[in-house]
């Protein structure tokens, strides 16, 4: 998602499942268990720890195992951080998007959602740049895999997933623009979700939604998540893929509508999966721990939107961007 403050109250909840209710009314920091099941996933002693602060809106955080750090954007900033254990948190690349002053009609110049390729090249999802751009960690130097699709400019690129076969599947809405989706500087008539083969082939596989964000792959790569940062749809989307990765139907994952009336900050964002399928979806009230079938079993929360979130450590640890800060809770 961009920087802040999309969040509104729905009616409705005289329709939804009594259970719904009380999870939406739970606290909104720390971890809620709502399943026995999560206590293999997070530690029963795990604790949402605070790693650093100070930023406008971070973002898009991947876990780098070549030298064990974290890379994570500060996307209105547009600087990308460096954080490890030893240093702590410092401007990796800056500016992580785009280059040169910040036109007038450009909201956010920086770098979105990341992710690392299979030669352990970084790709990012560049809102300022309004494309997809890869840099090769030891030189710096930048490349732009893809910034037009049919002739026309993207609006602003917000999150992405990489398939073991090299496809980059991403999402556009108009975050990056100021005016949004009345920006004189969109070109798109549509916000889409993409996929764009290692050929550089690309397709537009779904074109309908208002607020395409999130995006990540199941770990057999059957399934695609797609989350709307939607207010009038807060939903994680579920694409059945077929052996070349294309979706061949669409179902509901998991709705947040519950949480989301019941005042608990943000909106379905960042998504990442483990190796088991366990489905980490940020949304109201923080990340939303889900079995693979869509069951809910926990909500990590810091009290703020939680953007974006990556596994890393070897497995052992989840990170969250949320707000201005950078938090950890352990895993199993």
């Amino acid at each position: 998602m961009s920087a802040p403050t999309r969040r509104a109250v729905l009616g409705g909840l005289a329709v939804l499942p009594l259970a719904d209710m009380v999870r939406a009314a739970a606290p909104v920091a720390g971890i809620e268990r709502l399943d026995p099941a999560l206590d293999a996933i997070v530690a029963a002693d795990a604790r949402v720890e605070i790693l650093t602060t100070g930023y406008r809106w971070a973002e898009g955080p991947v876990w780098n195992p070549a030298d064990k750090s974290l890379l994570f954007s500060d996307v209105p900033a547009n600087i990308a951080y460096r954080w490890s254990a030893k240093t702590g948190a410092r401007p990796y690349l800056s500016p992580s998007g785009l280059r040169g002053p910040v036109p007038a009609g450009i909201r956010e110049g920086g770098s979105n959602g990341l992710a690392l390729d299979g030669q352990g090249r970084l790709v990012i999802a560049d809102s300022g740049t309004r494309a997809i751009t890869r840099v090769d960690l030891k030189t710096r130097k930048r490349t732009i895999l893809i910034d037009r699709f049919e002739g026309k400019r993207f609006n602003s690129p917000n999150d992405l997933a990489i398939a073991r076969s090299g496809a980059i599947y991403f999402t556009d809405p108009p975050y990056g623009l100021a005016d949004g989706d009345m920006s004189p500087l969109r070109e798109m008539a549509f916000n889409g979700v993409y996929r764009r083969d290692a050929d550089g082939t690309v397709v537009a596989i779904d074109r309908s939604h208002h607020r395409p964000n999130g995006v990540a792959l199941s770990p057999y790569e059957r399934t695609l998540y797609v989350a709307l940062s939607d207010e009038a749809r807060p939903e994680v989307l579920a694409y059945a893929l077929d052996a070349r990765g294309m979706p061949t139907g669409v179902r509901r994952f998991r709705d947040m509508r519950p949480q989301l009336a019941a005042g608990r900050p943000g909106l379905p964002d960042g998504i990442k999966t483990d190796a088991r399928g366990t489905v980490f979806a940020t949304g109201p009230g923080g990340v939303h721990v889900c079995s693979p079938d869509g069951r809910l079993l926990g909500i990590i929360g810091t009290g703020l939107a939680v953007a974006n979130c990556c596994i890393g450590e070897g497995g052992r640890s989840l990170f969250l961007t949320s707000s201005d800060r950078i938090a950890r809770v352990r895993l199993r």
